[in-house]
């Protein structure tokens, strides 16, 4: 199993790290167009594999494609970063170019690839990466979904006072802090709806946290986050490697299901070695279809701008 990580930054070098020290593939690749900087990141990351006791090769390259050949996943963090005051739609003029250029490079050499897109704004850059490729859908992964309802679940053990082990939600929607949809109705603890731990009103204040997540990590470093990002990359990846077909939230194009079409926004599907095996249709309140129904509305602006 071989695993390219376009982009050697914060998000895409945590993303590697994580994956080596999980030992499940082969190879990963770092690739970055800063000169020596993957190289840099790559070196740094192996001098822990006798440390953390993994066998994974990692490799960096400065703008060589041919270096991830035969990739059977790549992952797209390539892009600027968000910055304090920053929406994730601002990035758009700058990262479209920049996802487009290396999709196009990646598939060249790995014609069977997998795609995961984690730069932003994400469902816009998912739904670029289809327009450009023209794969099977299948193919095409965004992460956003996967992140907001691990920061979901964190909020919710913090509220209930329990470890996020507890703890089981998911957010939906839009990749963004206005477009969320975190499903508190759904969330549960051991099986026990969270309702019965704690207010209506505290869950609304989860939720509220939850949709503006990035923003206050943002705010707080002064740049994007990078552990949770690349926790929640490494663990679709690892899903897709070992076939596991596990549930995610993922950002995916629809085709009906949801009553949309010809976008990609962040729904729950099973993600195993074939990438989206499955979407799942939720049953969701007149409220959350409102609320969906919003978020597609934002998404389908913000694709008007490619």
């Amino acid at each position: 199993m071989k695993v390219t990580i376009v982009g050697a930054g914060a998000v895409g070098a945590s993303c590697a790290e994580y994956i080596a020290i999980k030992n499940f593939a082969s190879e990963v690749v770092l690739i970055d167009i800063k000169e020596g900087f993957a190289e840099g990141k790559a070196m740094d990351l192996m001098q822990t594999a006798s440390l953390n006791g993994f066998d994974t090769k990692v490799t960096g390259t400065t703008n060589d494609y041919s270096k991830t050949a035969g990739s059977d996943i790549a992952v797209i963090t390539s892009g600027i970063p968000r910055k304090p005051g920053m929406t994730r739609e601002e990035l758009i003029g700058i990262n479209a170019g920049i996802v487009k250029t290396v999709t196009q490079s990646i598939l060249e050499h790995s014609p069977d690839v997998i795609f995961i897109v984690v730069s932003n704004p994400m469902d816009t850059m998912a739904y670029l990466t289809h327009k450009t490729l023209g794969i099977p859908k299948n193919r095409i992964i965004g992460m956003g979904g996967a992140l907001d309802s691990a920061r979901f679940k964190y909020r919710l053990a913090e509220a209930i006072g329990c470890p996020s082990s507890d703890i089981d939600g998911m957010v939906i929607g839009q990749h963004s802090d206005t477009g969320m949809i975190p499903l508190t109705r759904l969330a549960v603890r051991n099986s026990i709806p969270v309702s019965k731990f704690v207010s209506d009103d505290r869950l609304n204040e989860v939720a509220e946290a939850t949709k503006v997540g990035g923003a206050t990590l943002t705010k707080l470093l002064g740049t994007s986050a990078w552990y949770a990002p690349g926790a929640a990359v490494s663990s679709m990846v690892q899903s897709i490697a070992n076939d596991q077909k596990k549930m995610f939230p993922c950002s995916t194009l629809l085709d009906g299901e949801y009553g949309l079409s010809d976008l990609c926004i962040g729904v729950p599907v099973i993600l195993g070695k074939n990438g989206i095996e499955k979407i799942v249709e939720l049953e969701l309140t007149d409220a959350e279809k409102e609320k969906m129904q919003t978020s597609a509305a934002a998404i389908r602006k913000t694709n008007g701008l490619l």
